[in-house]
């Protein structure tokens, strides 16, 4: 098993790169969310590939550089850029779970509803489609005159951790997310995978719309929730961190696995 976290873009800011794993016929596919990095994917990656996956924890376009470069990308970058990610990974396995963290979760339920038939199973984790906040309608207006606004980033209970996301939020590329949720939400039937959900009880950027679309709206048979009760959103980095690699870890093999 070899480990591969190097980029060579020199843009990059330190511990934003990619984390690549070989490993057996069971491949994971992590997300991270948006204006985050795969800091905030890559231990939980590294803990799936000493359990001997293969993994991918790619880094979205306009991510772990600037925000202003990130402005210059669009839900279809971000996409393609897990689409990829799955595409190896598919070549070298034969089953593949993803996972996402809030957008994230977007992207990975849009490969679940696009790739059906190479997606095994679903682990979202906070994952956002969805929120009830009304001045969100107002931005692809305010997009076209304001370049940005506050930041959403590092959302952690726990000290001492860090996302490396960005201090402000892109406000095109936020319309574009917004695009992203528009399309997962009206396709959300189409998910037919086994899905695994976290839900922070308290989460400062996601609110609970989300959660209960999904458990509507997915065909999925295999439909579980697990509430974290010592995390805020970026719980992959949080005290409840552990709870999500086990139970991530057994859900897989429940559902990922290899005859």
């Amino acid at each position: 098993m070899s480990h591969s976290p190097a980029t060579g873009d020199p843009r990059l800011r330190p511990g934003t790169e990619p984390f690549r794993a070989e490993g057996g016929p069971v491949g994971v596919l992590l997300s991270h969310g948006f204006t985050g990095s795969p800091a905030s994917m890559t231990p939980w990656g590294r803990e799936l590939a000493a359990a001997g996956h293969a993994v991918e924890v790619p880094r979205l376009p306009g991510h772990g550089t600037t925000w202003q470069e990130m402005n210059t990308t669009t839900w279809r970058d971000w996409y393609g850029e897990v689409d990829a990610a799955l595409t190896r990974l598919r070549a070298t396995c034969d089953r593949v779970a993803v996972c996402g963290l809030s957008m994230g979760g977007a992207l990975a339920l849009r490969l679940a509803q696009q790739r059906p038939e190479e997606v095994d199973a679903l682990v979202l984790v906070n994952p956002a489609i969805a929120l009830k906040r009304l001045d969100l309608k107002l931005v692809p207006l305010l997009s076209r005159v304001l370049p940005s606004m506050a930041g959403i980033g590092n959302d952690i209970k726990l000290p001492g951790q860090d996302e490396i996301g960005y201090d402000r939020t892109p406000l095109k590329a936020l319309a574009s997310q917004l695009q992203l949720w528009r399309d997962v939400r009206e396709n959300l039937d189409r998910v037919t995978a086994p899905t695994l959900v976290f839900r922070s009880r308290e989460d400062h950027v996601v609110d609970a719309t989300t959660v209960g679309l999904l458990m509507r709206g997915i065909s999925s048979p295999v439909r579980e929730l697990v509430e974290l009760t010592n995390s805020y959103h970026v719980a992959t980095l949080d005290h409840d961190a552990p709870v999500i690699m086990e139970r991530s870890a057994r859900f897989i093999a429940d559902h990922a696995t290899t005859a």
